[in-house]
C-alpha cells in the first residue's frame, strides 16, 4: 500500500523543529575565490549542464524587455491615464510576472546611495565584514549561500541581508556599525519602499476584482513584513558555467529590485526562454512573489528567474521584500475561489513557508509547487 504523501503543513511542521542553527560547513566567501580563482572555478560552482548560461540563449531584442510602466498617472487626476496605468500594470502582471516602473515617487539620489553606500561595504577589509557573518536560523547579516545541504552546489555571490519590518524584527546591531550612513540611508530607503510597495499591492487587489485593501489586509495591514537582500556578484573567470544566484521565484510577496544599471545580470524565464533584463535608468523591477500566487489562486503567477555573472566587471543589487506578516494562514482569496476554478494551495503562514527555501536554497518553483491542493 502506498504511503501518502505529507501535508505542506507536515513538511514545514517538520522543518520548523529541525531549523538550522549552523551552516553544514565552512563558509568561503565568494569575493575572495573571485581574487585568487584567474583562470578557473572551483567544482563545486560549475553548474550542470543544463543550467549553464552558455547553452540557453538569452534575446536582446528590445522588444522582448521587461515592461515599462510610468506610475505618475496612478496620481495624477485623469481618470483616462489612471484606467491605462491600471491595465498596463494588469498585462505585465499576467504576460510577464515582473515589470520595471518610473516616477515611482522614491528619489534618484536615494536609489544612488543606497546602492554605492552597500557596494563600499563589500570592499571594507575581510576582517571587518567577517564580524557580521550570518547563520541559517535567520540569514541575517554577511552571507555566501543559500540552503543548509552539505556539499550543494554553490552559486557565484555573496549577499547581506536585513530585516527592516515588523520593528520586533529590526536589529540595528545587525546593520553594519563601519558606515554609520548605511543605517541611515537604509532606515530612509526602506520607508519610501515601504510605501511603494503599498501602492503597488492596492493596484494589485484593484486588478484582481478585489477591494482595494484585500491584499495588503490578508498580508497583515500596518503588520506586515519587509526585508532587503544586497547581492553581490564578483568577477568570475568562467561565467558561462555557473550562475549568481541559481533559478528561483520569490517566496514572499512582492520584491522592488535595484539593479545595476552599468552590468545586466538579472535573467527571466519566459516561454522557455532566458530574457537578460536591462534596467531602466533609475527604474524599479517589480515581481510577483509566491504568496500573491497564492492569494490570487494563480491568476498572478510568481516567475522563475536567475542571475548570469561577468568576467570583467562585480555587480550589485538590492532587492527588497515586501511580505505577509509570518503568522498569518495564506491561502486563495475566497472571492476568487470559483466552482470551475477550485483553491489550489492549502494555507500556510509564511513563516513556516520560507523554512523550504532556507533549508533547500534556490530549486525553481519547486518550493510553491508543493503547497498545491492534492486533486
Amino acid at each position: 500500500m502506498m504511503k501518502s504523501k505529507p501535508s505542506s503543513t507536515e513538511l514545514a511542521t517538520k522543518m520548523n523543529k529541525n531549523s538550522p542553527q549552523e551552516w553544514p560547513e565552512p563558509i568561503v566567501r565568494v569575493q575572495s575565490l573571485s581574487k585568487i580563482c584567474k583562470d578557473s572555478i572551483p567544482e563545486r560552482y560549475i553548474k550542470p549542464l543544463s543550467d549553464r548560461p552558455s547553452i540557453i540563449t538569452s534575446s536582446d531584442d528590445d522588444a522582448n524587455n521587461l515592461p515599462i510602466i510610468d506610475l505618475g498617472g496612478l496620481y495624477g487626476g485623469d481618470p483616462d491615464t489612471r484606467a491605462s496605468t491600471l491595465r498596463q500594470i494588469s498585462k505585465a502582471c499576467h504576460d510577464w510576472g515582473f515589470f520595471q516602473v518610473v516616477n515611482h515617487g522614491v528619489s534618484h539620489d536615494l536609489m544612488d546611495l543606497a546602492r554605492e553606500t552597500w557596494r563600499q561595504f563589500f570592499h571594507l577589509p575581510m576582517e571587518v565584514k567577517q564580524k557580521y557573518s550570518n547563520s541559517p536560523k535567520t540569514y541575517e547579516g554577511y552571507g555566501s549561500r543559500l540552503g543548509v545541504e552539505k556539499g550543494a552546489n554553490l552559486d557565484w555571490s555573496d549577499y547581506y541581508y536585513l530585516h527592516y519590518l515588523p520593528l520586533s524584527m529590526k536589529d540595528c546591531n545587525k546593520w553594519p556599525h563601519v558606515a554609520p550612513s548605511c543605517r541611515e540611508v537604509f532606515d530612509e530607503y526602506g520607508k519610501e519602499l515601504v510605501k511603494l510597495c503599498g501602492k503597488l499591492i492596492k493596484v494589485m487587489s484593484i486588478n484582481l476584482g478585489l477591494e482595494e485593501e484585500y491584499l495588503e489586509n490578508a498580508f497583515g495591514g500596518e503588520d506586515i513584513g519587509a526585508c532587503l537582500r544586497v547581492c553581490f556578484y564578483p568577477k568570475c573567470p568562467q561565467p558561462e558555467l555557473t550562475l549568481g544566484l541559481s533559478s528561483h521565484s520569490d517566496p514572499g510577496g512582492i520584491t522592488l529590485l535595484l539593479s545595476d544599471e552599468h552590468v545586466y545580470g538579472l535573467q527571466v524565464r519566459k516561454s522557455n526562454n532566458w530574457i537578460t533584463v536591462k534596467p531602466a535608468p533609475h527604474a524599479f523591477i517589480v515581481n510577483i512573489g509566491d504568496q500573491i500566487q497564492v492569494l490570487s489562486n494563480a491568476i498572478y503567477k510568481s516567475v522563475e528567474h536567475r542571475v548570469i555573472v561577468n568576467s570583467d566587471k562585480e555587480r550589485v543589487s538590492l532587492a527588497f521584500f515586501y511580505n505577509p506578516k509570518s503568522d498569518i494562514p495564506i491561502e486563495p482569496a475566497k472571492e476568487l475561489v470559483k466552482p470551475n476554478r477550485p483553491a489550489l494551495y492549502t494555507a500556510m503562514t509564511f513563516d513556516q513557508y520560507r523554512l523550504f527555501i532556507r533549508l533547500r536554497g534556490p530549486c525553481g518553483k519547486s518550493q510553491v509547487e508543493s503547497l498545491k491542493s492534492p486533486r
